[in-house]
């Protein structure tokens, strides 16, 4: 981690929550590049708010975020060129199969070798047999899969996973850890949702714990024991 670096995600007195309700804050933070921040808690206790305020999808209570060093514009293409998010939710093109989502994704982000990248996804997320399968087809699995794939196919300054160990078997999120861990280690900032404490273990540096409505820095060993405990 470069500590003279401008942070990606910069926080102040942030609040999380819906409708003018607080779920969980204040929380100050400064994430830089090369850093991998784990957020767990206990089921509904704003995990997963937090981090759709954090990357801008949604407006918090009170308080500022900035990314990128400014006021978040998740449809703005400097936001899309540099953010890459997997969030509880599908985003895909309807007439497009597993394949042609892939292939999109890495063209259009002018990767060279585009067909060779397909092919490495494929066989990682273990999606070669569906990979002519259009989305409506497949199963929820192989849906969270995909959108992993195409989270990890493109180059991103910042990686945003909403517990990307669902779903996966323990060889696949392994090897999805192991995956995360190079890609920090190239300089890419990456902030985790995780229920997983072995999954936190490898991959976070740091971790923050969200129970009852307040957000707490904490060790990654002591963040994983939290998980254990709920």
């Amino acid at each position: 981690m470069d500590t003279h670096a401008a942070p990606l995600i910069s926080a102040t007195a942030l609040v999380s929550g819906y409708g003018g309700l607080d779920i969980c804050g204040p929380l100050d933070l400064q994430l830089r590049p090369g850093t991998a921040l784990g957020i767990v808690g206990f089921n509904a206790a704003g995990k997963s708010t937090l981090l759709r305020t954090l990357v801008g999808y949604q407006e918090p209570v009170s308080g500022d975020v900035l990314i990128l060093g400014a006021f978040t514009d998740d449809s703005s293409y400097l936001y899309r060129r540099a953010v890459s998010v997997v969030l509880d939710e599908d985003a895909f093109f309807p007439s497009l199969s597993v394949q042609e989502h892939l292939d999109l994704v890495a063209r259009g982000h002018g990767l060279e070798h585009a067909g060779e990248l397909v092919e490495r996804e494929l066989a990682f997320f273990d999606l070669e047999g569906a990979r002519t399968a259009y989305p409506h087809a497949l199963s929820s699995g192989q849906r969270r899969r995909l959108l992993l794939a195409a989270a990890l196919i493109r180059p991103a300054r910042l990686l945003v996973l909403d517990e990307p160990e669902q779903r996966l078997d323990p060889q696949m999120r392994a090897g999805l850890a192991a995956r995360l861990r190079e890609r920090v280690a190239a300089g890419a900032t990456l902030l985790v949702v995780t229920h997983d404490p072995g999954f936190l273990a490898v991959v976070a540096d740091h971790a923050l714990v969200v129970a009852d409505g307040e957000i707490t820095a904490r060790t990654v060993d002591a963040a994983a024991a939290a998980i254990r405990e709920s």
